[in-house]
């Protein structure tokens, strides 16, 4: 008999949620046979089966969120030893990930542990639990920062008038995850300022044209195009650009990646980022191609907003957030006008990046975007 367990995926996280079993018990499955599909980060992947044999018992079902290591199927095998694969090898995984996900885990793990600060009595405590409220989402009115009774009757009846609790899963459920991470370990800091974009030709594609200016600034500063090693506490400098770009879905946010952009032609990225789009709409985007980018943009602006306060997702130190663009009235050659304008919003993380760093990328960037072309 041998114990299938649910592998390391590679994206960072210690669960995956199952989406559909491929097998049952009592079939017969052959090496590398996918057996079942799960969620992680990014991706609907296939897991393959590492052995040859007949599956004796399921674990766990689909919807279940198993964590890393966790019995997925037994099977009755009959792999010969020469055939027989490593079940606890980790797909895919980056190197440069393993010392931030471990050290914002326990970041995360200790604050959980100490209570996060609640003040209650025990009966509070106690009614609390009756009426099925979390003490953390309660507002506390008692002297010195403690919950009464009447918080907690309050936020029960809030609770009640509210619909059910929907629990996060797929991708919604990964961003959370790292979005933890990322509050947990950056020390972020965000600086914001305007581009005239008034020169621009009619019909300028305004994503091109912000992969341009951030691969130009990457050149004046290149300590925004790094990766950070909170466990070394050291950063790597790249040399290729490969910019992740934020794509927004009802299903959550997606980060694909352009490699290499500063090699590419302006017909190239845009046929790239247009198969981008229509596969993470499919959920056909392989996981690896959300992996590895070394600076990210958010073009937010297409939706709504003006600035912003962009995440930083480790081990990255930038992100380039551009707002809804805008007619302005501006002074110009003694004359007041009116221009385009395009808003940016720079989030860097300020242990690796310093003050001066982003604000002069920052200032590249708009540099270049206030040429015509």
């Amino acid at each position: 008999m041998t114990i299938f367990k649910l592998p390391d995926l590679g994206e960072g996280l210690q669960e995956a949620e199952i989406v559909e079993w491929l097998i049952k018990e009592g079939d017969e499955v052959a090496l590398d046979q996918p057996i079942l599909s799960v969620e992680t980060a990014k991706a609907i992947v296939d897991v393959p089966s590492p052995e040859k044999g007949r599956v004796k018992k399921l674990f766990v079902k689909a919807g279940d969120i198993p964590k890393v290591g966790a019995p997925l199927v037994e099977f009755e095998s009959v792999t010969t030893p020469e055939e027989k694969k490593d079940t606890g090898t980790v797909v895919g995984q980056m190197e440069i990930n393993k010392g931030v996900v471990k050290e914002a885990a326990a970041v995360v793990g200790k604050a959980n542990s100490a209570g996060g600060g609640i003040k209650a009595t025990p009966a509070v405590r106690a009614l609390a639990h009756r009426m099925n409220v979390d003490l953390a989402v309660v507002t506390p009115t008692g002297a010195d920062g403690i919950i009464i009774s009447a918080d907690v009757e309050r936020a029960a009846k809030t609770l009640s008038q509210a619909g059910p609790l929907e629990p996060m899963r797929g991708v919604r459920r990964a961003m959370a995850h790292i979005m933890a991470q990322a509050h947990a370990e950056v020390a972020d800091v965000t600086i914001v300022d305007d581009a005239d974009i008034n020169d621009w030709v009619p019909g300028t594609d305004a994503t091109l044209r912000l992969i341009r200016a951030m691969v130009i600034a990457c050149k004046v500063e290149p300590s925004l195009n790094a990766w950070f090693d909170s466990k070394e506490m050291g950063r790597r400098l790249l040399k290729h650009v490969d910019i992740g770009v934020a794509v927004d879905t009802e299903e959550g946010l997606f980060v694909p990646v352009l490699r290499d952009v500063a090699k590419r032609t302006n017909a190239d990225l845009r046929d790239a980022l247009n198969k981008i789009k229509e596969h993470v709409k499919a959920r056909t985007i392989p996981p690896e191609e959300m992996r590895g980018y070394t600076i990210t943009l958010s073009n937010f602006g297409a939706l709504g907003g003006r600035y912003a306060d962009p995440i930083v997702v480790p081990p990255t130190v930038a992100i380039l957030g551009a707002g809804r663009m805008r007619d302005e009235v501006v002074p110009c050659n003694g004359e007041i006008v009116i221009h385009r304008i395009m808003p940016l919003s720079l989030t860097v993380d300020h242990r690796a990046v310093t003050g001066g760093e982003a604000a002069r990328f920052l200032m590249a960037v708009i540099k270049d975007l206030k040429k015509a072309d």
